[in-house]
């Protein structure tokens, strides 16, 4: 809102070969019919290049934000403006990530049938693809919506791409911790696309994202423990026990829901966001304990449940920040 070959699109579309016999008729409709199936496939593969269920956590927590700078409705097309651009932007750290991951992504079950470890496209093609939506992205923000967001866009791209891609992922377990600051950009660039301006919300907002993503992506490597392990990359699940690991994600919920909760008096939002942070706060709160007390009763791998956790925070962030939306319609 997060790297040589021939050109991305024209390769992909299959030239037919002249006919060995004469007698022999190639039915047009029939290469028409494989063309554009290959560019069917060709755009499918750029499409999954730009990780758009990741990028639809991203939007969640940039238009609600939108909401609460605007004090109600924002401008739509503001709003569409910095929609499309956060999508670009988020792509193009997406693409550039599935570049330098491509080796590790075809160890894992989870990422190997992503397109570059299925060859449907090159590295050559990825690293064009990527570079070219984050120009585009920088300059659609910068034009269309102002600089301070474009700058904040592009800090996030490289952030993702260079800070934890290619430095933190594969040399720590804190990886996800100080990596996943990249994708709490969003809060700010929402904030700074109406106002102009950064302010102490929006940064609250940043860090409740901040603290949210160990114990979010911790439960997800929990369950893929093994596919890190095969690939080297020291997650914090594949250097620690489980009870360890379930630990300081209760750690990281109860900060989260914590730093929420500030948000009441620092934004003055009134009962609606108040009311929703804690519900949905003491829900994680709970999820975190059941994980933990599983993980002390002995109880190990997929019996732990780890997913459950994992797929109640992405809802709980998701209504957390509808809270943060709906809050200003009612109480202003």
């Amino acid at each position: 809102m997060t790297a040589v070959e021939s050109h991305p699109v024209l390769t992909a579309v299959p030239v037919a070969a002249p006919a060995p016999d004469a007698d022999v008729v190639i039915e047009p409709a029939a290469d028409s019919s494989s063309a554009k199936a290959a560019w069917r496939e060709t755009l499918s593969a750029y499409v999954a290049l730009t990780k758009p269920r990741i990028i639809e956590l991203l939007i969640v927590t940039t238009i609600p934000v939108m909401f609460l700078a605007a004090h109600g409705v924002p401008s739509l097309w503001r709003v569409l403006a910095v929609t499309v651009g956060g999508y670009l932007s988020a792509g193009s750290a997406n693409a550039l990530n599935c570049w330098v991951d491509r080796d590790i992504d075809a160890e894992m079950r989870r990422t190997r049938r992503r397109p570059l470890p299925r060859h449907r496209v090159t590295a050559q093609q990825t690293v064009v693809f990527g570079l070219a939506l984050g120009v585009i992205s920088t300059l659609w923000f910068g034009f269309l919506v102002n600089w301070l967001s474009s700058g904040l866009a592009l800090a996030a791209n490289v952030f993702y791409v260079v800070g934890y891609s290619m430095i933190l992922k594969r040399r720590t377990t804190q990886n996800i911790v100080w990596g996943g600051a990249a994708g709490c950009f969003p809060t700010l660039i929402g904030w700074t696309a109406v106002t102009n301006h950064l302010a102490w919300p929006p940064v609250v907002l940043f860090l409740v994202v901040f603290l949210w993503t160990p114990p979010h992506f911790w439960a997800l490597a929990m369950r893929y423990r093994e596919d890190y392990a095969a690939a080297n990359v020291p997650m914090l699940p594949v250097v620690a026990t489980e009870r360890h690991v379930a630990w300081q994600i209760v750690l990281y919920t109860w900060a989260t829901v914590g730093c929420s909760l500030a948000l009441w008096p620092i934004a003055h939002t009134g009962l609606v966001y108040a009311i929703g942070a804690i519900l949905l706060g003491a829900v994680f709160i709970a999820e975190a304990h059941r994980l933990h007390w599983s993980a002390r009763k002995g109880v190990t791998g997929t019996a732990l449940r780890p997913m459950r956790l994992f797929h109640f925070s992405n809802t709980y962030l998701a209504l957390l920040f509808v809270c943060a939306a709906i809050d200003p319609l009612i109480h202003h």
